[in-house]
């Protein structure tokens, strides 16, 4: 059993790491209810642009209206772009995402190339031999569009250039603050008839709104498509970034509370071995008197 002073340094570091625990915790609260707001800003952007995209698109003709919503007839490479975290102690968040892609993408029958959003995804990517491509990582704390549009842009490039026949992003979708699940979505060619937002868009019964595009439908497509696909991954970097912050803040909750009650169990050990070396000291003192009277 550990001596009496080296139970005492060990509460005293484990009380060092809760208010280290503590800490981090209020710091993810608060840049969580930034996040969170920072996602609900967009959402009403992104959903009115899916309609606009999704009826231009639902006219007659839509494989040769613009070449981003044209399928390919052979599929022989897939693009994914992986969006993690540039930290840790947020739990499982950055294993659970790249754990996910390995699920989904691992027996792919074609090759796969990886564009790594996050420093911990791009290190467990290539710690599994996969092909990253792209990395960016260091994002600000409040990306704006135009810090991670290059991202789209690098997408929708392969795409045009026929180096990638598939583009998906995968990501981790912000439910509520004590559930984030990774999701995957196809991006390219736009997938019209799924996705995980569709369910939450306005729907309106009745017919269809006609609408009229100036100059002409292809300058709209032309430019709109190109912006929705980057617009879908501004998205995702921020739903990712709400989940981050709230699994790190229920991660380092959970840590707090585990902190208090190890330093429980180590006073109650403590005060078991103060009181051994008392009552051994008691005795020695006791015996020595008996052996002098003895004498």
């Amino acid at each position: 059993m550990a001596s009496a002073r080296e139970m005492r340094l060990r509460i005293k570091s484990v009380k060092n790491i809760s208010q280290v625990t503590r800490a981090l915790e209020t710091v993810s609260a608060s840049k969580v209810r930034k996040a969170i707001n920072a996602v609900m800003a967009t959402r009403s952007y992104a959903t009115k642009a899916w309609q606009v995209l999704k009826h231009v698109a639902e006219q007659p003709g839509r494989e040769s209206l613009h070449p981003l919503l044209a399928t390919r007839n052979k599929v022989n490479s897939t693009l994914v772009i992986v969006i993690t975290g540039d930290r840790g102690l947020a739990g499982a968040y950055n294993s659970n995402v790249i754990r996910f892609a390995a699920s989904r993408f691992d027996k792919n029958p074609v090759p796969v190339k990886y564009i790594a959003v996050g420093r911990k995804g791009r290190d467990l990517l290539i710690r599994r031999r996969k092909n990253v491509i792209a990395d960016f990582s260091n994002l600000p704390a409040a990306p704006k569009f135009v810090d991670v549009s290059a991202i789209g842009r690098l997408a929708v490039d392969d795409f045009m250039k026929h180096e990638v026949d598939e583009v998906f992003l995968l990501y981790t979708d912000f439910i509520n603050m004590g559930r984030q699940v990774a999701t995957v979505k196809k991006l390219l060619p736009l997938d019209l008839e799924g996705g995980e937002r569709v369910q939450d868009f306005e729907h309106h019964a009745g017919p269809t709104a006609a609408y009229e595009y100036e100059p002409d439908m292809r300058v709209i497509l032309d430019e709109i498509i190109p912006r929705f696909t980057a617009l879908q991954v501004y998205q995702a970097i921020l739903e990712s970034q709400a989940s981050e912050h709230a699994a790190r803040m229920i991660a380092m909750r959970n840590a707090t509370d585990n902190a208090k009650e190890l330093v429980g169990a180590l006073q109650l050990a403590y005060n078991k071995v103060r009181q051994q070396a008392i009552t051994g000291d008691i005795l020695d003192i006791v015996g020595g008197a008996e052996a002098l009277s003895a004498k």
